[in-house]
This record gives C-alpha cells, structure tokens and sequence, in this order.
C-alpha cells in the first residue's frame, strides 16, 4: 500500500529570502517518489529535503513510498510520468545508474538532474546475540560454513548488497543472501534474529546500535566511523581487507529530464542557497554517521561515478548481469 507524507502549506515565498534564476512557482503539490519502505536511509533524509523544499518554494511536498524490485518500481514511475516537473524519485545515484546495466530500467545517470543531500557507509552490524566479537571472527565462520551465515540486505543493488558482494568478493567467501523491500526492514529481520546480520548503512542501523541490539562489527570504509551516542568508533573493515576500495555512497532527490527549464534552475538555486545550509540536514548526517554533501548539476555527476562504476562492474564481474557497463558508456573507474 502506498503511503504518503504530505507538508502543508508554510510562509511565504516572499519571507523566505528564496531568488530563484527561473522563477519557479509551484502551483500544485510536488510528489517525490521513495521507491523504497518506510524508515529507511532514502525515506529518512527524502523527509528533511522534503521539508526544506516546502520552507524555500511555498509548496506542498509530498513523500510517497512505492518500494518494490529494489527501488526501479518507484523510479521507472517517475521516469515515466509527465514531464511537468511535479514528479520526481530519490535515493542512492549508485542504484540509479546501474538499473540499465541489471536490465531493471532502460535509464542511464545522464538522464537525471542530481541534488545530493548526503553520502553514505554501510556497516557490517550482527545480531547481538551473535558470538562474532570482530569482523575478523565473522570472516573466519564465513569461510567455516560457506553459505551458511544470512545476510538481510534491501534487495539487489541496494547499498548492503553491494557491500556484501564486495566483501564476498574481496574475502573469498559465500553466504546466504535474504532480501527485504528497503534497508529499515533489513535491520529489522537482523535485530529479530530472523537473519545474522545486516550491512546496510549506517544511517539505518545507527538506532539499534545505540541501544545495543545490533553490534557493529566494521565500516565499510578505509576509516573509523563515530556514530553519535555510541562510546567507541567502528572500526574500518580495510583493517581485515587491505585492498577494499571505498567510493562515496551519495543519496538524493533525482528530476528526470525533459522537464520545463525553470524547473532545474530553481532547484540549482534551492540546492545553493538552502540545502548548502541546512541545519537539519547537517544534524541528521552528525546524528546517523552520514556525510553531509550538497552537490547538484555537473559537480553531483562528477562524484558519483566512481560508485556506479564500481557496482556495475562489480556485477558484472562476479556474473550478476551479462551486460558490460562499457556498451553502456559506464567507464572502469579506480574508486580512489
């Protein structure tokens, strides 16, 4: 069932100091498009932008959740609804620019205006109850029982898929892989005990390790992460796999192109002016253990290409997809 999120009506235009270069004045609601559940990392941030985007525009924003075949349900719905301006999607640019490399959905990262609000890291967190202190230990019961040990990821090309598959790639080992409609379910099924861990990110997990039912066992990342009101840092898995290569894991608020000019050079400016300088979104990011990263127009495309091509290739190298990323136009790109 689709759920949505509606923002009322707030001050005026006129009061918010906004000067937009196209001059964009909404005149019926924005809908952006969640293409994932409920609570996860996409749907979390989606609300505070969402919100932000009310105060700068005078708009109602609405947040509607269509989660489904790992995201491309939602984002081929916004792909394919009218070219107005008033339908846009979000989540990972990384997820986005691999669908048409999956056969998911026949769009390339060229296709969309980026506004990025933050990066993300996955984290190798496991049940509490489990025995494994470090990640060291978990690799060492991988390698004991291939296949054995389940994994709750938000379903294929989600960011603890592409975790895992990098490490299963990178350590030599197999697991079970069990997929959920979105990273907060994910964690869930982990913290249940229905799965023995999780390596979705860390925005989804930072709650539960917190307060103690998910232990954070490494981050996916070449350094430590601090999550606020967590005492210790998580220590970074390059501590176990020396040749791990980390690429920022940016998420966002995507508009498909066609849409009316003014559209985009509002947003630019929106993204300029208001998202570089929120504090909501910058306490959200101290909070979960994201990155703050306000980027739109060439600069967002830039950075997330490193991501994209490393899980395209990814895929394609372990036999996941037979389609090469360079047929289309995806370079190999080294992650550092």
């Amino acid at each position: 069932m689709k759920q949505t999120f509606a923002l009322t009506l707030g001050a005026l235009l006129a009061t918010t100091g906004l000067a937009t270069a196209g001059d964009w004045v909404p005149d019926q609601p924005i809908t952006i498009i969640v293409p994932w559940s409920a609570g996860g990392s996409t749907d979390q941030v989606t609300r505070i932008i969402a919100d932000e985007i009310h105060k700068a525009l005078d708009a109602t924003v609405v947040v509607e959740n269509q989660p489904g075949a790992s995201g491309s349900i939602g984002t081929k719905n916004a792909l394919d609804a009218e070219k107005d301006g008033y339908t846009w999607t979000a989540g990972a640019a990384q997820d986005l620019g691999t669908y048409q490399v999956l056969g998911m959905i026949d769009t390339s990262i060229k296709d969309w205006h980026l506004y990025l609000d933050v990066a993300n890291v996955s984290v190798i967190g496991v049940n509490a109850d489990e025995p494994w202190q470090d990640f060291g230990e978990l690799l060492e019961a991988m390698k004991k029982d291939p296949g054995k040990i389940s994994v709750a990821t938000g379903g294929i090309t989600s960011a603890g898929h592409n975790a895992m598959e990098a490490i299963a790639a990178l350590a030599g080992v197999e697991y079970k892989h069990v997929t959920y409609d979105g990273g907060n379910p994910a964690v869930i099924a982990t913290v249940s005990g229905e799965t023995d861990l999780t390596t979705q990110l860390a925005v989804e997990q930072a709650e539960m390790i917190r307060a103690g039912r998910i232990r954070p066992l490494a981050v996916l990342n070449d350094e430590p992460l601090m999550i606020e009101g967590y005492d210790q840092p998580i220590p970074p898995v390059t501590d176990w796999l020396k040749d791990f290569s980390p690429a920022p894991n940016y998420f966002g608020v995507f508009i498909p192109d066609g849409v009316p000019q003014e559209v985009i050079d509002t947003m630019d400016e929106v993204w300029k002016t208001k998202i570089a300088n929120s504090e909501a979104l910058k306490e959200y990011a101290s909070q979960r253990g994201a990155v703050f990263a306000p980027y739109y127009g060439e600069d967002a495309q830039k950075r997330v290409m490193p991501a994209i091509s490393k899980n395209a290739y990814l895929m394609f190298d372990g036999g996941k997809t037979k389609t090469d990323p360079a047929t289309l136009g995806i370079e190999r790109l080294d992650a550092k």
